[in-house]
């Protein structure tokens, strides 16, 4: 019973201080728009600079708006219809 309580904790201070990490870390939350194909797909990401915010933004919507390797990179050089940070 004592192993399974010292398990349980040790995982509980690991959980925690993963999260903390993360958040210190995540400091830029961008919005990015992109319309590709006809289409308009709107994501959000948070990181710790606005370069990487905004290609995982760019990122995320173009997966949903392409299918394919071709596709997904022809879209990923699209430039976004609207963008949005906040620091």
């Amino acid at each position: 019973m004592a192993r399974v309580i010292t398990g349980v904790v040790l995982a509980a201070v690991f959980v925690s201080v993963l999260v903390m990490a993360l958040m210190k870390e995540a400091q830029v939350e961008c919005e990015v728009c992109i319309e590709f194909e006809g289409r308009r797909a709107c994501r959000t990401t948070i990181a710790s600079s606005r370069e990487r915010a905004v290609s995982g933004a760019t990122a995320n919507a173009c997966a949903i708006l392409s299918s394919g390797v071709t596709a997904g990179i022809q879209c990923g050089n699209t430039p976004p219809s609207s963008l949005r940070c906040s620091d």
